[in-house]
């Protein structure tokens, strides 16, 4: 049941909000105040209470939405994030070698001056996950405030106004959709980085079905999806690994 409102979220002379209109709460949603910025939770309509798996929220109740996002690069808990640690990273939730080159080089050249503590550039180009609120850019969904808090609203938007169908994600064709209409005015660095980020959340989730959950985006914001695809490659791994040792083995 949805709540009676006094004003209009679309109208007719103007089709586009029509077609992509924003997330209504209902009277029966668990989620309260999506308009009210989280500080430590990536709140969504079906996790309200944001990653609750392992204690994973509760455990981070020190770190904002956005520092979270990236604390599975950090293992030596220093808050600096250096290229190898990006790298060693991405190998760690399955990307090749190759690709989690680039994705070091990529993220830390195109984040690091912004976190840096002073006026000169990092000549190492290592991350300070103190100031990631910083790098924030634009033309994107704006679910990160410019604070690094999590806003609801801004993330239930995204499959609102996107998930065409309502199969419950999104797939390609929505992304590309969203990225255009997302799109600031000259803003070239942000168009960029946000169909960067969405290739890169493509490749992570890799969904059979082509369909990118709605469970699965929220996690990547607050990074508690990278633990849990490395724990994936973990598992498989160990499982192909005895098979491997006995087929060297034969060979020798």
């Amino acid at each position: 049941m949805e709540v009676q409102k006094q004003y209009a979220t679309a109208i007719e002379q103007q089709p586009i909000t029509l077609e992509h209109k924003p997330y209504i709460p209902k009277i029966s949603d668990r989620l309260i105040d999506a308009g009210t910025a989280r500080a430590t939770l990536a709140a969504s309509k079906e996790s309200p209470n944001g990653t609750t798996v392992d204690g994973y929220a509760a455990n981070n109740q020190r770190r904002t939405v956005i520092q979270q996002h990236v604390t599975y690069w950090d293992r030596d808990n220093d808050n600096i994030i250096w290229p190898r640690d990006t790298y060693i990273g991405c190998r760690g939730f399955g990307w090749g070698v190759a690709l989690s080159i680039f994705a070091a080089v990529v993220i830390n050249i195109g984040l690091s001056y912004s976190t840096v503590p002073g006026i000169l550039p990092d000549p190492f180009f290592r991350i300070y996950i103190g100031n990631l609120y910083k790098a924030k850019h634009g033309s994107d969904s704006m679910t990160y405030d410019n604070q690094g808090r999590f806003r609801p609203q801004q993330f239930e938007d995204i499959f609102a106004k996107y998930d065409r169908g309502e199969k419950g994600g999104l797939d390609a064709g929505d992304v590309w959709v969203f990225w255009k209409e997302q799109r600031m005015v000259f803003d070239l660095f942000g168009w960029t980085a946000c169909a960067i980020e969405w290739i890169a959340t493509y490749l992570l989730i890799w969904p059979d079905d082509g369909i990118m959950k709605k469970e699965d985006v929220r996690a990547i914001y607050d990074g508690s999806i990278f633990y849990r695809r490395a724990e994936e490659t973990k598992t498989k791994r160990s499982r192909t690994s005895p098979g491997l040792v006995a087929k060297a083995k034969k060979t020798l």
